[in-house]
Parts: structure tokens; sequence; C-alpha cells
């Protein structure tokens, strides 16, 4: 009867402990979705609040730090990006959206090279189908053209117009690659499919008539 009693309480317990829990986890969503929300609604200033209260109580909160680093990011904060990214990966060095993140806030700083490694680290983990893979493949032309790499510029544009056919703004970069390869035909090319896409776009225009004087 005693071993009964003790097998009795011991289940009350457990109800006891897993009847608090769903309480514990739902806040914690309900803050991170909260978040999430306030960053899609252009509200960073309530998004970053929020995102800051979740990392107190919790420093490896990584849905947190993304949020926070993203609004940062649209607020043009390009430093404190970087500063919160690298907090983050103190706690987690292989989450993919903190690296993106600190890619981007790289970039708009000037810092090429760590950009380009954090780019490359995320295309590498990151499926086709995040958000920012072909982001990050546009921002990897772009320091590719920066370094007169024009070649490795027309691999990393290529990728990005295949996965985003609609960017007008991505076949144009990817003609001034392939004209600075010299490769006139296929810039031409490239330089249309934007053109096709928004045919008031100078950049393309002029790169189309620049080509066109080497055929």
């Amino acid at each position: 009867m005693a071993k009964i009693r003790f097998v009795l309480l011991r289940c009350l317990c457990m109800v006891t402990l897993l009847a608090g829990m769903p309480f514990a986890v739902s806040s914690q969503s309900v803050l991170q979705k909260d978040a999430l929300q306030m960053y899609r609604n252009r509200q960073y200033d309530a998004a970053i609040a929020i995102c800051e209260q979740e990392i107190k109580a919790n420093p490896a909160n990584m849905d947190a730090y993304s949020v926070l680093i993203w609004s940062l990011l649209r607020q043009k904060r390009y430093l404190q990006a970087e500063e919160r990214g690298l907090q983050a990966r103190k706690e987690n060095s292989y989450d993919i959206r903190i690296i993106e993140a600190l890619g981007e806030a790289e970039y708009y700083l000037g810092k090429n090279d760590a950009a380009l490694s954090y780019f490359q680290r995320y295309v590498s983990n990151a499926r086709e189908s995040e958000g920012d893979y072909v982001l990050s493949y546009y921002f990897m032309g772009e320091i590719y053209i920066k370094q007169s790499k024009f070649q490795h510029a027309d691999i990393a544009l290529t990728t990005a117009v295949r996965n985003k056919p609609e960017r007008a703004d991505y076949w144009t970069r990817l003609g001034y690659a392939r004209e600075m390869c010299k490769e006139y035909t296929s810039a031409i090319e490239a330089y249309d499919k934007a053109l096709s896409l928004n045919a008031n776009l100078a950049d393309a225009k002029s790169g189309k008539e620049r080509c066109q004087k080497h055929l």
C-alpha cells in the first residue's frame, strides 16, 4: 500500500510539473511571435525592446537575437548589429541566421572580406529555400565586383538571378560583371532581361549601349 501511495504521489508531482510547462513555453513563444510581428510591421524599436527583454531573461535565445539584429539592420545601425551579432555567436556560433545577418552588417560597414566570409559560410549551410539565400549571393556578387573579381561576380549573380529572375537590378549587375569580363554578347542578354522587367533602368540602358559598341 505504501508503495502504491508513493507511485501515485510521484505521478501527481509529474502532472503538476507538466501542467505548469505549457504556460511558460507559451509565454516565451508569444513574446517571440510579437517581436517578429513588430519587425514585419516595421516597428523596429518595439521589436528591439521585446528582444532585449528576452535576451536578458535567456542570453542563449537565438530567435530573439535574430529579430534584434534584423531590426538593427533595417534601422541602418550597422555597428550595433555587428556588436550584437558577435555576442550572439559567443552563445551559438552555428546559427546561420546570425551568420547571414553579420554578413550584411559587415558589408554595409565596408568590411568586404569579413562579409564575404560570412556569406560563404551561410550559403554553404543554408537551403535554397531560405529567405536570405539569394540575397547572400547578390551581396557576394557586389563584393566581387568591388574586388574586380568579375568572373566570381558572374557566378554569384547568375545564381542570384536563377533563383530570383524577377529582380531587374540583379540582372543589371550581372550584365555589368559580364561586361567587365568582355563577354559582351552575354552581357547584352543580361541587360536585355533587366530592361524587359524595367524599361526605365538607366544603368541597363547605358550598359547595353557600351557593349553594342564592341560587337
